[in-house]
């Protein structure tokens, strides 16, 4: 039972971090590090990124 609720939480988690991710790119924005971490980003070389 611990376990299938763990996998739940960290999809909630993983799903909300897109969600913020998402929404600060949307805004112009960087988005959190540790948003980006949990996505799997490295924050440092998303910071590169330029966009056109």
């Amino acid at each position: 039972m611990r376990t299938s609720r763990t996998a739940i939480r960290n999809l909630i988690d993983i799903v909300g971090s897109a969600i913020n991710a998402a929404g600060a790119v949307e805004g112009n924005h960087n988005p959190k590090g540790r948003d980006l971490r949990r996505l799997g980003i490295d924050p440092v070389e998303f910071a590169k990124i330029r966009r056109i």
